[in-house]
């Protein structure tokens, strides 16, 4: 007898006005909770047509390391915060594995595949990155915010995803997650064959209005020509 499946991340769902055709998988970041973006979704201003879902997931809580082991919301330990950010890859692997299978609960419900999008901030960032690149089906888009490629020299890409669109937004000022960071992901995956973008702007660890406008037509241009 197999065991039973492991239960879903818990999440705030967020249903368009007509049946959803489309979603969008956001994740939060360390120490925070899926409240954290989901007020972002009326400013992101789409059209309606569109019928997009958004998920936040909770992530679990679990001791911190470079926080002196407090327990908080976080997707994998970070053990050290150097310049590489040292983390629990086995932990942030178990993190990617839990949101593919909100990918394939969106796909039970009736969402193609290249109608769902990845967003994930800082340590979301990361998890996003292992998550989208190495799923076996076509994804429509992965958003990076302020983040870094933690599983660059060990990620395992699915062909599936070779021509994903990756969107990647930075801040100039950032002291959590460095530039450099998000650069260097930009050189790792242009080494691996993708074309991604970025953009910067001149903020901190953070979101900002005019990034929040970007998004939304991000997130527009991607759904647009999708089937």
């Amino acid at each position: 007898m197999n065991p039973d499946p492991m239960p879903y991340l818990p999440a705030i769902e967020i249903e368009p006005t007509q049946p959803a055709t489309a979603s969008v998988i956001w994740l939060h970041g360390l120490g925070a909770d899926g409240h954290d973006f989901a007020p972002i979704v009326p400013e992101l201003r789409l059209p309606k047509h569109l019928a997009v879902r958004f998920i936040f997931p909770h992530a679990p809580s679990i001791p911190v390391t470079i926080n002196n082991g407090w327990v908080m919301p976080a997707w994998y330990d970070i053990l050290e915060m150097d310049i590489d950010r040292r983390v629990d890859e086995k932990q942030l692997r178990a993190s990617a594995n839990a949101i593919s299978a909100l990918i394939d609960r969106e796909i039970e419900r009736g969402i193609d595949s290249r109608r769902i999008l990845l967003a994930g901030f800082s340590q979301g960032g990361a998890v996003s990155y292992q998550t989208a690149l190495s799923y076996n089906k076509p994804l429509g888009g992965l958003l990076a915010l302020s983040t870094y490629f933690a599983t660059a020299a060990s990620i395992e890409p699915n062909p599936a995803n070779a021509k994903l669109p990756i969107q990647i937004y930075h801040g100039t000022q950032d002291p959590v997650v460095p530039p450099a960071l998000g650069h260097l992901a930009v050189t790792r995956l242009t080494e691996m064959g993708y074309q991604p973008a970025f953009l910067d702007y001149p903020m901190e660890h953070a979101v900002c209005p005019e990034q929040i406008i970007h998004i939304g037509r991000w997130i527009t241009e991607r759904l647009a020509s999708k089937p």
